[in-house]
């Protein structure tokens, strides 16, 4: 069961923007709460940890302000993204963001997510089953321009089969598999790394290892539209450790920061790309049924999406409003100038005017 918030770097050719964007690159983060996104570090649940102690986890993640707090979890986050661009989901301030799946879980998740929409007859658990439904990185990689230019790196070694890289033709890096010839040397080396660190976590590899061979696959191959997929927050949140939670989720956070500061710095990406972050499911809010998700657990429905782009408008942090996962799939073909319904199935594009 996989939470994951979704980023995504669009790059759009439409002319009812102010500038256009020619890549695309979405984000996930498995399993992250919009509470903490929003709210910071939570106090009650800071004890419920073994590997920091109580001190050390709030000397590191609380601030007394929760603007500030929210902020040193997450800095890219609340300070690039949140003045450049969007974050959508802060249901304090009325801003909703729901799944429109039954089952609040991770396969489900990320076919409303990359698909458009929901599919509770078929898609009803995270077994390695090829997904039926033509995803909108499938639909993109149909198109002739992009033909080559779609590729996708996951830590969940789930994702060939949600993205039915058989079917699809699209390169899917995904669970503890090494990079392929030919290799730089960041590749080699990271290769080397992947093998001999202690993981832990079944059938996940460790983040850290799907960020940079990403990276490297970028800054190499020069791809349209990227899809990376991050885990260990859900894994983390699963067996109860919060600190670990946490130092994952700030990590992830980093890695964002460290992505975009490559992007404006390669003149074929600066200026031109989207970023589009999100999640699959969200979880409980009390002491408990924070570890889990499922469509028993009260929440679990409950998400967020952050955008931030030429595309997007600066409206920053949302307020009054009701947005849903399946309008992810249209952002990401509308930011690279293609119209995505899914045969009227999909949820409309967020950057779309109302």
């Amino acid at each position: 069961m996989r939470i994951k918030i979704l980023i995504v770097l669009c790059f759009l050719t439409r002319v009812s923007f102010a500038q256009s964007s020619e890549h695309v690159i979405l984000v996930t983060f498995d399993g992250l709460r919009w509470q903490d996104v929003f709210r910071g570090a939570d106090t009650s649940l800071m004890k419920q940890q073994k590997t920091l102690k109580d001190k050390q986890v709030k000397e590191k993640y609380w601030r007394a302000d929760p603007a500030e707090r929210r902020k040193a979890l997450l800095p890219f986050l609340w300070t690039t993204i949140a003045s450049q661009g969007q974050v959508h989901g802060n249901r304090d301030v009325g801003s909703l963001v729901n799944v429109t799946n039954t089952m609040w879980f991770s396969y489900p998740g990320y076919q409303e997510i990359l698909s458009g929409f929901a599919d509770d007859a078929r898609i009803t658990s995270n077994d390695k089953v090829y997904n039926p439904n033509v995803t909108v990185l499938e639909f993109i990689h149909q198109q002739p321009p992009f033909k080559g230019k779609v590729a996708a790196f996951t830590s969940w070694d789930v994702f060939p089969f949600i993205i039915n890289d058989k079917r699809s033709g699209i390169f899917v890096s995904g669970g503890e598999v090494p990079a392929r010839e030919p290799l730089t040397e960041n590749e080699r080396l990271i290769n080397r790394l992947m093998v001999a660190t202690p993981n832990m976590i079944p059938e996940v590899r460790l983040d850290a290892f799907t960020f940079y061979y990403g990276l490297e696959y970028l800054k190499k191959n020069k791809p349209r539209v990227v899809y990376f997929s991050f885990d260990e927050t859900d894994d983390f949140a699963h067996s109860g450790e919060y600190a670990a939670y946490l130092n994952s989720a700030h990590k992830t956070d980093q890695f964002l920061a460290e992505l975009w500061d490559y992007l404006q710095s390669d003149p074929v990406y600066r200026n031109k790309t989207t970023l589009i972050i999100t999640t699959d499911h969200g979880r409980g809010p009390g002491p408990d049924d924070w570890k889990s998700h499922g469509a028993r657990v009260k929440g679990a429905d409950e998400i967020w999406i952050a955008l931030l782009g030429p595309t997007v408008a600066p409206t920053g942090e949302s307020r009054s409003e009701q947005r849903y996962q399946n309008q992810v799939a249209a952002t990401v073909a509308e930011c690279v100038g293609i119209d995505y319904n899914a045969g009227g199935k999909a949820g409309r594009s967020l950057l779309k005017r109302n």
